[in-house]
């Protein structure tokens, strides 16, 4: 269920180091199958990766499990917050997470700037990736030695922009409160997945018992970008395609799905405008 930016690093790793990649499986509700994770670890597992909610299904993972799981092996973790952070509260020191990532746009912010968060002793034992100004305390032509962290890997000029951007548009969610948001898009998920579950013929992927506020979904006898289109006239933003999980449209044998994402700007009246707008599909399809 991974997108594509937690796929091809690691390909790209694998090929340059020899390393082998393994997949966590999952079954037909879009769910981990936890029994195969443990049968997957051993003492050579050297890192584990995994999103804490799917942005194609909407399955929460269980990132603490996760976590604990491949500590007991000396496995060092990476978590995929993009879709967790901006609609849940994450306590990173409760997860224990080694490495916790999300996106700035995500959470009402600028493209182009994210955050990583990592332990301390993990990225001063670590080289910088990237060499330039600011991320060294010295430089002669026989030795540099580098910065405190980040400042460490913190190459060169920064988006000074995009980092108070971010911060406004944190300090924005914050003022709204994450539980309220949670709140309000667990109760507005409820009522959209009944009201969708009401369409003849329309299946939704991704049935997990513990989800954040997405549908994903496909029609009997309709192309996902054609349901885009019409819903599209009518009013109604929804993203088609493969939603950067091409293994998972794989998983589930088909080509794309129609995916909408409620947020907590949206209403029970919009859920209503989307079932409305899927009725007039069926019409101009059937």
């Amino acid at each position: 269920m991974e997108h594509h930016s937690n796929i091809v690093p690691w390909q790209m790793l694998c090929e340059e180091t020899g390393a082998k990649l393994g997949v966590i499986p999952m079954n037909e509700r879009g769910e981990l199958l936890m029994e195969q994770y443990e049968k997957l670890l051993n003492p050579r597992t050297r890192m584990v990766a995994v999103t804490h909610v799917s942005n194609a299904l909407g399955t929460i993972n269980p990132v603490k499990q996760i976590i604990d799981m491949a500590h007991a092996v000396g496995a060092v973790t990476l978590i995929d917050g993009a879709q967790a952070a901006p609609h849940m509260k994450v306590d990173l020191q409760a997860l224990d997470a080694d490495f916790y990532t999300f996106s700035g746009h995500k959470v009402f912010g600028p493209t182009g700037i994210g955050v990583l968060y990592g332990k301390a002793a993990l990225l001063n034992a670590m080289p910088p990736y990237q060499g330039g100004g600011d991320m060294i305390l010295t430089v002669t032509f026989e030795k540099t030695t580098y910065n405190d962290l980040p400042y460490k890997f913190e190459a060169g000029t920064p988006n000074i922009e995009g980092v108070i951007a971010l911060a406004a548009a944190l300090d924005y969610v914050k003022s709204i409160g994450i539980d309220n948001i949670a709140a309000h898009e667990h109760e507005l998920l409820g009522y959209a997945t009944a009201r969708l579950r009401e369409i003849p013929g329309l299946h939704i992927s991704g049935t997990a018992a513990v989800k954040a506020s997405v549908n994903s979904s496909t029609l009997e006898g309709v192309h996902p970008h054609d349901i885009g289109t019409i819903l599209d006239q009518e009013g109604i933003a929804i993203r088609t395609g493969h939603h950067c999980a091409q293994p998972l449209m794989m998983r589930f044998n088909v080509p794309a799905t129609g995916r909408a994402s409620f947020g907590m700007y949206n209403t029970k009246d919009e859920a209503d405008a989307l079932v409305a707008g899927l009725e007039k599909v069926i019409e101009v399809f059937r």
